[in-house]
């Protein structure tokens, strides 16, 4: 197991998400405005797999892309703070090239890379795929922004 570079309280000290819909357990590397591995450990707890689907659990693939969109906010608001105004979300607000490779079960360890691409004007764009045991699960271009509540 990899060592946290970021644990859970310092996630939620970034992320506004908490229980059922905070889906980063720990990051385990980081480059500022580079790259970003999060890890999301799936258990049979999770509440989506009572109904998503009570015969086969799956992880939705929605929530897959939820999860690296929430490790792109951990990249953007950890690399520059003072961009994303304390009183403000970090938001999604765009995605293309969703792929969805292979399902997510239960005991599986969902590992999230988030690449930065570029930052224009307010508007931060990543590459990202999420992989269990070297697969790929799932990948996208994720966009998103924040914006002051």
């Amino acid at each position: 197991m990899s060592e946290a570079i970021m644990d859970i309280q310092k996630i939620m000290e970034f992320l506004p998400h908490r229980y059922p819909f905070l889906l980063v357990d720990r990051v385990i590397e980081m480059e500022p405005l580079e790259r970003l591995v999060g890890i999301k450990n799936v258990t049979i707890n999770e509440p989506f797999f009572t109904g998503h689907f009570p015969v086969k659990p799956v992880m939705p693939g929605v929530l897959i892309i939820e999860a690296l969109a929430q490790c792109t906010g951990l990249l953007a608001m950890s690399s520059q703070p003072d961009e994303v105004p304390e009183n403000s979300l970090y938001y999604f607000v765009g995605i293309d090239n969703a792929r969805f490779k292979r399902t997510v079960e239960p005991g599986d360890q969902l590992r999230m890379e988030v690449e930065f691409v570029k930052h224009r004007r307010s508007i931060w764009v990543f590459t990202a795929k999420a992989t269990v045991d070297g697969q790929i699960a799932a990948q996208a271009d994720i966009m998103c922004t924040s914006r002051e509540i």
